[in-house]
């Protein structure tokens, strides 16, 4: 894989050798596929056509369904098609570009579970003054800066991985194309690759340990709370809760832990890139 040559080529391994597996695993795929587009586009739209549903949170809401889509458009359809090609290949400026949308848009979607989190601080903590620091503007400038850090980091780690030294034989032992994956057909591990993995292996941990504590800090002050109250708080941040262990339990497991190339990576993987976007819909 040479960087001056663009039209090289990436082998891309399939999610099962058996041939008769794959046509079952496509029906599948396109299965969740449909149901994520229409189940978040109708989320969309039913927030978009009521009246009532224009708060801070449905607003934010919008927004991650919207990354939703596109999240998993990012690797989807390839793999679909990859299922039905011999050999699965992609051309190494198609990999670059997998690689960048993927980080920009998982980074966005993690920055914008932070906005939410921090509507519903000030929501639970500072009801009386929710319409001042939770604002239109507020709202805008939250999602804004959520899609502007995504970008960001999805940049930085495309200009940090297009540096990287490619050599020997280009196998992903994967589906789509990943900083993990790529790492592993470097040259040498350099001090790109440690800086690599230390940026977004920096960013998930932190990002998801500023959510826990928010949410543990939200759950504590229930106790201060009427009956009626600690429901209705419990159900908005139990939900949160589970959409954040959702996003960031593969998202660990796959960049955290100690890479190994075995089907439960693969499952894992797939997990993250295209069935946890259903579940913003879902809950």
């Amino acid at each position: 894989m040479e960087h001056e040559n663009s039209t090289v080529v990436s082998v891309l391994l399939r999610l099962s050798h058996t041939r008769k597996v794959q046509p079952v695993l496509f029906f599948f795929l396109l299965l969740f596929y449909v149901i994520v587009l229409p189940s978040n586009i109708l989320l969309i739209l039913t927030v978009q056509r009521d009246s009532k549903l224009g708060s801070p949170m449905h607003f934010f809401l919008v927004n991650l369904a919207f990354l939703d889509i596109c999240y998993c458009s990012v690797t989807l359809p390839k793999m679909l098609d990859d299922l039905f090609s011999n050999p699965q290949t992609i051309a190494y400026n198609a990999c670059m570009a997998q690689l960048l949308f993927l980080h920009f848009l998982g980074a966005a979607e993690m920055f914008l579970l932070l906005a939410m989190a921090y509507d519903r601080y000030v929501a639970i903590c500072k009801p009386l003054r929710y319409t001042v620091l939770v604002n239109r503007t507020v709202c805008h400038v939250l999602v804004g800066a959520s899609w502007g850090g995504g970008f960001l980091h999805g940049i930085i780690v495309f200009a940090l991985t297009i540096k990287l030294p490619f050599c020997g034989l280009n196998f992903l032992d994967s589906f789509f194309c990943d900083i993990r994956q790529l790492a592993k057909l470097a040259c040498a591990n350099t001090y790109t690759v440690e800086l690599l993995m230390f940026l977004n292996n920096g960013i998930v941990i932190v990002t998801c340990f500023v959510l826990l504590i928010s949410y543990t800090v939200l759950l504590l002050k229930l106790q201060t709370h009427s009956t009626k109250a600690k429901k209705k708080i419990t159900s908005t941040c139990v939900s949160h809760i589970v959409a954040v262990f959702v996003t960031f339990g593969p998202a660990i497991y796959i960049y955290v832990l100690p890479f190994q190339a075995v089907p439960v990576e693969k499952v894992v993987a797939l997990f993250h890139t295209v069935i946890f976007p259903l579940t913003n819909p879902i809950i």
